[in-house]
């Protein structure tokens, strides 16, 4: 889940690759580190604990600077937080790396090295790179063969640049279950672990595939697959821009994405909803012909996405559709039963999630029907891999807690249940129905939104608090279990989120008056079981905050509401999500933690 850039100039590349770690800090920000070449002067080498403005101060004075550099912002998994573990690593003065992932035989190589005499400063696993392709060149390889031998010997994921002063016109990389790109300039190269680092410098890319190898000069870049053979990787063209990615008038990159909701979730519904029907050709032609055949869905995920595939299994089933939901990480270390012509579904916002991709890569050999991926990054490895791929359109979300693609996320698979349903006796007049209500979503978020202020006054009342508990039934579980990741992510209260049926059977016991209860209340089937069990709240002391429909009869004692206007059921789901990405984010701001950036956390989740 690191952050990795680098470039080769005839200008000084360090400015380029300090912008670029601050556009990729949403990453990894517990440390931070730079290398360059500097004509003369070998390999100059600055880190620092902290996020990234903390090396910018340790840069300010210009006294580092060189053609050829890489760089590389930190998320810790081997060895704590610490200069001596910062990135980039070195063997000596003759090879720096930096480097993404995971090398799981580390311990065996290190035992290896340091009886060869190698000495380790660090506790890290990339610092076994850094001294086997010391040792590699030292029998006399050049920096390219030397990174084609260490591949044979590193077990694990990585996406690495490698830099030596010894090959002053040359970086080259490697990728491994770890992204990386190519941005391609005039006389000039660049790499990174995202297309956001480098959009200030260049729109065209090559996506490196799994088992690339790349030599990067300033005149050229020369690709080689995983067997070794020269290979062309065709240049994209980005239509993001540099200013996608700012804040603009919001104190928070969470803040903003929360309101460019309702603007995203149109996006995500443009062109592909037209008069009261869906438009499956927008899907693509062989999306068409996967659905014809598709008995059942299996959807894999982490995390946010998880709870919107958790979402779409009650849209699906009410289809008629069997469909199972699994969390990716769990998914591929048991033996799982494929019933005949099941979709294979993954969900991720970056569409690098290590544990998905993981298990689109096992499903590909399990007897699916295929793979669909919904995703919001045109360029990435899911979408490449995928048989086909449902973008959700949302535009970049640097905030660590998601927000806006959750809510795509659930556009897209309502789309999904929507077009599965035709096949299933879907009326065109019952679509016609479910397709208005899509077109209403934008509206309805907006609406939801102007709660803001009313939510803030509401935070207030979890100031002191140190826990909270989530409730709901139906698709609103898993509504309830997003809210409460939301809560914990961002302002570390401990949360939890059950079905509100199960209160009765252990989590009441944590009922008291500091256990603040969150429940959303649409005005559904379920609505009057929900109340019970918010009664059994009550009677045991407990504080409720809700919010609910403005036609809900709540008839309690004791609790803070906020109403929702005209929300239809097929999309109450999508709407109520709202309010509770609101209240986490109010609620961090006022215990004063860093909303976009939280501890322990990173955005893009590249590892195992």
């Amino acid at each position: 889940m690191c952050g990795i850039v680098g470039a080769i100039a005839q200008r000084d590349v360090t400015p380029i690759l300090l912008d670029g770690l601050k556009r990729l800090e949403y990453r990894g920000y517990d440390s931070a580190g730079i290398a360059v070449r500097r004509d003369g002067n070998g390999l100059q080498r600055i880190r620092s604990v902290g996020k990234v403005a903390e090396l910018q101060k340790m840069l300010d004075g210009g006294s580092v600077d060189g053609q050829l550099g890489i760089a590389h912002t930190r998320w810790a998994t081997h060895g704590m937080p610490a200069e001596r573990n910062a990135h980039p690593h070195m063997s000596g003065e003759r090879i720096a790396v930096v480097h993404n992932g995971i090398i799981e035989n580390h311990a065996e190589l290190r035992a290896e090295l340091e009886s060869r005499g190698y000495q380790f400063q660090s506790e890290t696993d990339t610092e076994v790179i850094a001294h086997l392709l010391a040792d590699l060149v030292d029998q006399g390889m050049s920096l390219f063969e030397a990174v084609q031998a260490a591949r044979a010997q590193l077990v694990g994921a990585y996406g690495m640049a490698v830099i030596s002063p010894g090959d002053p016109d040359h970086m080259v990389v490697a990728r491994s279950g770890s992204p990386l790109v190519v941005g391609l300039g005039e006389g000039e190269n660049f790499i990174a672990s995202d297309v956001f680092a480098l959009l200030p410098v260049t729109q065209r890319f090559l996506f490196l595939e799994e088992g690339d190898m790349a030599e990067i000069s300033r005149a050229e870049v020369r690709v080689y697959d995983a067997a070794g053979a020269p290979v062309e990787r065709e240049p994209r063209v980005s239509e993001m821009s540099a200013s996608t990615t700012d804040k603009g008038p919001y104190a928070h990159y969470m803040l903003k994405e929360i309101f460019e909701q309702p603007a995203v979730i149109a996006e995500t519904l443009e062109g592909r909803i037209h008069k009261g029907r869906l438009l499956e050709e927008s899907f693509g032609h062989i999306a068409t012909a996967l659905l014809d055949q598709a008995k059942a869905v299996h959807i894999i995920a982490c995390g946010t996405s998880y709870h919107a595939g958790l979402v779409a299994r009650y849209w699906l089933e009410d289809m008629g559709v069997p469909c199972n939901v699994e969390v990716a990480s769990e998914y591929r270390y048991r033996r799982v039963m494929v019933p005949e012509d099941t979709l294979f579904v993954s969900i991720s916002q970056s569409g690098e999630t290590a544990d998905t991709l993981a298990a689109l890569r096992a499903a590909q050999r399990g007897g699916y029907l295929g793979s669909l991926t919904i995703c919001n990054v045109p360029e990435s490895s899911l979408v490449r891999e995928s048989d086909v791929a449902l973008m959700t359109r949302a535009g970049p979300e640097i905030g660590v807690a998601s927000t806006k693609a959750f809510t795509t996320q659930l556009v897209a698979l309502r789309l999904l249940a929507i077009a599965l349903g035709r096949r299933r006796g879907l009326s065109e007049a019952q679509e016609r129905v479910l397709v208005e209500e899509l077109e209403a979503l934008p509206r309805q978020v907006e609406v939801a939104l102007g709660l803001s202020d009313r939510i803030e006054a509401m935070a207030q009342s979890f100031r002191s608090l140190d826990n909270a508990l989530f409730l709901g039934r139906g698709p609103f579980f898993p509504v309830a279990l997003e809210g409460a990741l939301k809560l914990k992510e961002i302002s570390y209260i401990h949360a939890e989120a059950y079905p509100a049926g199960e209160l009765k059977h252990g989590p009441l016991a944590l009922v008291d008056e500091r256990m603040p209860v969150i429940c959303a209340l649409p005005d559904d089937p379920l609505l009057e079981k929900v109340l019970s069990n918010l009664q059994e709240v009550r009677a045991r002391g407990g504080e409720l905050f809700l919010f609910s429909d403005h036609k809900v009869r709540i008839g309690l004692d004791r609790y803070q509401n906020l109403t929702l206007d005209d929300i239809f059921p097929s999309t109450s789901p999508i709407v109520y999500s709202v309010p509770l990405q609101l209240l986490a984010y109010h609620v961090a701001v006022l215990k004063g933690t860093d909303v976009d950036q939280p501890r322990n956390l990173a955005k893009s989740v590249t590892v195992e």
